[in-house]
C-alpha cells in the first residue's frame, strides 16, 4: 500500500554525480545561464526576466562539482531537536481488581523527535516544519559546527506545516537567502540538504520534477514543489537549494511505498516561507492570511463547457459575503477567477497560495471571467473580521467538554483554526492534554451544534449545559465538514 511519509526530519551531504554549474573567471559564483545554438556553445546575455538553460556542452562541464555550492549553503542547515514529557499510563489502569492496588501515578517519560531547519537570517531566525516541533515542550537547535542553542518558537502554522524559531548568540550565524520560487521551471537543478535518518548532514542532487502539486494529503496547503532529489525521513525542514545558492523550498514530505526515497519529494515554496518569516518578524503569534470574503470551488469540465471555456481552469466563485472586499470589488457567484496580479490561477488551491503570499492591507488585481466576458477587478486585502464576541472561555466540571476552551466563531478565528470563513457557531479552540475531553477524542476545530437536545449558539449556552448534573450525554459536532453524533454514559 502506498504511504505518504510525513516524519521527514533531517537531511545531509552525500554528494552525487550530476550536471552542475561553472564558476566564471572573475569568481562571481555559480552561473545558471548557458546558451546553445546549432550545436555550438555561444555566450549570450539573458533577456530580462528569462533564464537561459541548456545541456552540458563538454566533458569538462560534466566533471564539475557541486562542492563550492554546498560549502556555501551547508552551514545554514541545522538540526532541530524537539522533546516533550508524556504521562505514562499504568498497565493496571481500567482493571477492576488490580487498579485499586497498583494504579499509582507513573513518572512522565520524555519523547523526542529530530528534524532539520534552515537559518534564513544571520540574527538567528530558523525555519522548520511544524510537524517536527508539534506538541514539543522544548526545542533545541544544533549547528553543523556542533554548537547547540535553546530556541524560542515565534510562530507556527499547522495548515502550512511551517514554524519559525529564534535562537540568540553573541555573533552572527551562517544563513542562506530565500530565493524566488516563482522563477523555478520544471527541469531546474536543485540540491536537498538535511539530516536523513539522523546520520548527519547530507546533500543530494536532482531536478524540479513538477510545480504547484496539490491534493497529495500532506496538509491543507496545496502548492508544493516536487523534486526527485533523494529525501528521506529526517529531512523535514531542510533546504531545497537552487544553483544560485538560494533556498527555493523547505523539504516537507515524500511519497513512498517503502518508507525510503523513491524520487518523489515535496517542498513548500520559498515565497510562502518568506511570508511566514515576515509575519514572525512583526511579532504575530500566528500567520494571518488576507481576507476577501468569498468561497471558491474547482472548475470541472462540465462547468467549463457551460461557461464556454476552452478547458477547465480557474477558481469558481461559490459564495460572496455581504459587505466584504469581494462584494465591494464586484465579484459575484458564478464568476471564475483566472489570474491574480497577472499570474495564472489553475485551481482554488493556487488562488489560496497566491493570496497568502500577499500582505494584509495591499490591493490585488483579479482577472475574472464574468458573464462570458473577461475583465479585471481591484480587490482590497484586509484582516479577517474579529466578530462581536471574541472571548474564549474554559469549560470545567465533569462533563465530556471539561478541559476544552471554546469561543464563538468569527472569520478571523475560522481562519486561525483552518475552518471555512463562512463557518459559524461555538468552536473548540484548545484542549488540555490530560483532560476528559482529550480522552474522548475532541479536537481543536470541532464545532459544537447541539448538546442534550439544546442548540448551542453561544459560549454561555455551552457553559451552562456542560455544568448540568447528568450521567447521559448526547451531542452533535461538526468536524471537517461532517456531522458527528455521540451518545454516552459519562
Amino acid at each position: 500500500m502506498r504511504r505518504l511519509i510525513l516524519g521527514l526530519t533531517v537531511a545531509g551531504m552525500a554528494l552525487t554525480a550530476g550536471l552542475v554549474h561553472a564558476q566564471d573567471d572573475a569568481g562571481r559564483g555559480f552561473l545558471d545561464l548557458f546558451g546553445l545554438r546549432n550545436g555550438q556553445q555561444e555566450s549570450q546575455e539573458p533577456q530580462a526576466g528569462e533564464a537561459q538553460r541548456r545541456l552540458p556542452f563538454s566533458r569538462d562541464e560534466i566533471q564539475l562539482s557541486y562542492a563550492p555550492l554546498v560549502a556555501e549553503a551547508g552551514p545554514a542547515v541545522v538540526n532541530v531537536y524537539a522533546s516533550q514529557q508524556v504521562q505514562a499510563r499504568s498497565p493496571f489502569r481500567g482493571d477492576p481488581f488490580f487498579e485499586q492496588f497498583f494504579n499509582r501515578q507513573m513518572p512522565p517519560r520524555v519523547q523526542s523527535s529530530l528534524g532539520s531547519g534552515v537559518m534564513v537570517d544571520a540574527s538567528g531566525y530558523v525555519v522548520t516544519n511544524n510537524h517536527v516541533i508539534r506538541d514539543a515542550d522544548e526545542v533545541r537547535v544544533a549547528l553543523p559546527d556542533g554548537r547547540e542553542f535553546q530556541s524560542e518558537i515565534l510562530l507556527r502554522d499547522e495548515s502550512l506545516d511551517l514554524a519559525v524559531l529564534k535562537i540568540e548568540g553573541s555573533e552572527e550565524f551562517a544563513s542562506i537567502a530565500l530565493g524566488d520560487s516563482d522563477a523555478l521551471a520544471v527541469g531546474d537543478l536543485v540540491l536537498a540538504i538535511g539530516n536523513p535518518f539522523g546520520v548527519g548532514q547530507t546533500t543530494t542532487s536532482g531536478i524540479v520534477s513538477a510545480l504547484a502539486r496539490t491534493h497529495i494529503g500532506i496538509s491543507d496547503f496545496g502548492f508544493f514543489i516536487q523534486t526527485d532529489a533523494a529525501i528521506n525521513p529526517g529531512n523535514s525542514g531542510g533546504a531545497l537549494v537552487n544553483m544560485g545558492g538560494e533556498v527555493i523550498g523547505i523539504n516537507t514530505a515524500i511519497f513512498s511505498q517503502t518508507g525510503g526515497s523513491i524520487g518523489i519529494g515535496f517542498a513548500i515554496p520559498s515565497n510562502m516561507v518568506r511570508a511566514v518569516v515576515d509575519a514572525a518578524r512583526t511579532g504575530a503569534d500566528y500567520f494571518e492570511r488576507p481576507y476577501i470574503g468569498a468561497g471558491f470551488e474547482p472548475v470541472t469540465a462540465q462547468i467549463a463547457d457551460a461557461l464556454g471555456m476552452a478547458r477547465p481552469r480557474g477558481a469558481l466563485v461559490s459564495s460572496v459575503t455581504p459587505d466584504s472586499p469581494a462584494a465591494a470589488a464586484g465579484l459575484r457567484p458564478g464568476d471564475v477567477v483566472l489570474s491574480l496580479d497577472g499570474r495564472a490561477i489553475e485551481h482554488p488551491d493556487a488562488l489560496g497560495y497566491r493570496l497568502a503570499t500577499l500582505a494584509v492591507g495591499s490591493t490585488a488585481e483579479l482577472g475574472v471571467l464574468s458573464q462570458s466576458r473577461e475583465t479585471t477587478l481591484q480587490i482590497e486585502l484586509i484582516r479577517a473580521p474579529e466578530g462581536v464576541d471574541g472571548a474564549e472561555i474554559q469549560i470545567d466540571g465533569s462533563s465530556p467538554f471539561a478541559g476544552t476552551t471554546v469561543a464563538s466563531l468569527s472569520p478571523r478565528l475560522a481562519q486561525r483554526l483552518r475552518l471555512p470563513e463562512q463557518a459559524r457557531g461555538v468552536v473548540v479552540t484548545s484542549i488540555d492534554r490530560n483532560s476528559p475531553a482529550a480522552g474522548l477524542g475532541l479536537r481543536p476545530g470541532d464545532i459544537v451544534h447541539e448538546v442534550n437536545g439544546e442548540q448551542i449558539d453561544s459560549t454561555a449556552v455551552l457553559e451552562r449545559v456542560a455544568s448540568e448534573q447528568t450521567r447521559w450525554w448526547r451531542f452533535t459536532l461538526e468536524r471537517d465538514g461532517r456531522l458527528l453524533r455521540q451518545a454516552m454514559r459519562y
